[in-house]
């Protein structure tokens, strides 16, 4: 089996090296060529060099962590590349791309003799990057099935398969291959390592065991948060059929019955009433022909409540992707009017939201409230609502204080409205006056933000240290006291200091 795998990658790496991203051969490359596109460097360390000659600029990519190259980019004219490496007990490949002119020139690099070895997942994780291994485990987890992302286990661990390759070598093909969660893998690929995960890329299957147990399907796989039945439709051809519930989903998950029958069994479930967010578990089926495991998997997912939060509320939250919270205030900047990434304030704080659903049509803008649902996320350690989903929004209308003048009490029609602070009746509530021209309105509150009561209702005037002569902007519906026109219930948006 080795030979079968290993002869083509030698003869590749001795006779086919020469290849370019839209396939022109080596000689026919007017921008870029060099004086050989197959590198060998002795399995002791030493340096081996080639000419590039260019008509143009060019520069170097690689991913080999095990290798030194003399420069990364070069001038047009002839040049030359020098590539060097230590000492090595086991032989190693890898693959240098030139860049010149919109061409890719690459170089295949090879040390001492590439062997393949069977090896665990746990050997695969302390050996040396850019070795091949082959490996056999289990399948269980997906993730995509476009390139073919998915992690692959034994009784040693875990590693992550990040790419596969199909049947004649091809990407982006996954599906062709069948493989499903709990199917026995043999994969082979070379290792690397992203951050702390350990990764085949690009893996060849080998070979594929089916599982004995298939979930065929499912019946209610989203629950509501007042819980509910979840069944699951299996096919076991094994020595009967195990369940195994995730240790953080005991508490709210069981099964109420197995029902098997030949070959098919049916397996029920029963989730309590969800009282926080979303929520979501993987549970595992288990079988056996006598010597050897199978498994197969399903996700069960419950809605949660979502919990109304002020900003500093949900600021104080923990970081979760399935926790809720419902946010309401105003916008008070905008980064990106396409996707909704902007600014929303209330009564206790200012957070960032990344993104809201469909924001582009809905007309939003600077100064609007706007009611919005989504997780507590971060950003470099800074807070942000992730996921956000606009829930309800009231626009406000910029309008001078004459124009508010003539308009009828609404108290659900809101101004955003700017003027000069003339005099401050009150600075535990903020109540004050504001001219803007000749037209002067009473202000019968100022509040922090959207959603204060009470005592948060208090002292903006003081400890934003606003005076008179001051410039404010507040937004708030018009209204009247005694026949006076007034803003009612004003939320403070920001103020200019008259110095």
């Amino acid at each position: 089996m080795k030979l079968k795998y290993f002869f083509p990658l030698f003869i590749a790496a001795v006779a086919l090296m020469v290849s370019c991203d839209d396939e022109v051969s080596m000689t026919l490359l007017d921008e870029i060529q060099v004086s050989s596109s197959y590198v060998s460097i002795p399995v002791e360390g030493g340096s081996t060099s080639i000419t590039v000659t260019a008509n143009d600029s060019w520069t170097v990519e690689t991913s080999i962590q095990w290798l030194t190259i003399s420069s990364t980019s070069g001038t047009a004219g002839e040049s030359e590349l020098t590539f060097s490496a230590s000492s090595t007990l086991n032989g190693r490949t890898g693959e240098v791309k030139i860049q010149c002119g919109g061409k890719t020139q690459r170089i295949n690099v090879i040390q001492g003799l590439a062997k393949i070895e069977s090896a665990t997942c746990a050997e695969v994780i302390a050996g040396p990057n850019d070795k091949t291994y082959q490996v056999t485990g289990v399948c269980t987890l997906i993730d995509n099935t476009t390139y073919g992302n998915w992690y692959l286990k034994d009784a040693t661990g875990s590693i992550y398969i990040y790419g596969t390759l199909d049947a004649k070598g091809a990407t982006k093909n996954f599906l062709s291959l069948g493989l499903e969660v709990g199917d026995g893998v043999t994969v082979q690929g070379p290792k690397t390592t992203y951050g702390t995960t350990v990764e085949l890329v690009n893996v060849t299957v080998i070979k594929i065991s089916k599982s004995l147990v298939k979930v065929d399907s499912v019946a209610n796989a989203t629950l509501p948060l007042e819980g509910g039945e979840f069944i699951t439709y299996l096919t076991c051809k094994g020595q009967g059929v195990s369940v195994e519930i995730p240790e953080d989903a005991v508490s709210w998950l069981s099964i109420s019955s197995i029902q098997s029958a030949g070959t098919s069994s049916v397996v029920k479930f029963k989730a309590t009433a969800n009282a926080g967010g979303d929520r979501k578990t993987t549970i595992t089926f288990h079988t056996t022909d006598g010597t050897k495991d199978y498994s197969a998997q399903t996700t069960l997912t419950q809605k949660g409540a979502i919990i109304n939060a002020s900003v500093a509320e949900f600021i104080a939250a923990a970081v979760s992707t399935t926790q809720y919270y419902r946010l309401k205030g105003v916008i008070t900047s905008i980064t990106d009017a396409t996707t909704g990434k902007l600014n929303i304030r209330d009564f206790s704080g200012e957070v960032y939201v990344y993104k809201i659903v469909d924001f582009a049509t809905k007309g939003l803008k600077v100064g609007d409230i706007i009611t919005i649902v989504g997780t507590r996320g971060a950003y470099s350690g800074t807070p942000q609502v992730n996921g956000a989903v606009l829930e309800s929004f009231i626009p406000v209308t910029a309008a001078t204080i004459a124009e508010v003048l003539t308009k009828p009490d609404d108290a659900n029609t809101y101004f955003m409205v700017t003027g000069v602070i003339t005099s401050i009746t009150s600075t535990t509530y903020g109540n004050l006056y504001l001219k803007d021209g000749a037209s002067e309105i009473y202000v019968y509150g100022c509040y922090p933000g959207y959603g204060a009561t009470g005592d948060y209702r208090k002292y903006l005037i003081t400890n934003k240290g606003i005076k008179v002569g001051d410039q404010l902007t507040v937004i708030a519906p018009k209204g009247s006291y005694g026949g006076t026109p007034q803003l009612s219930n004003s939320i403070y948006f920001s103020h200019v200091s008259s110095k």
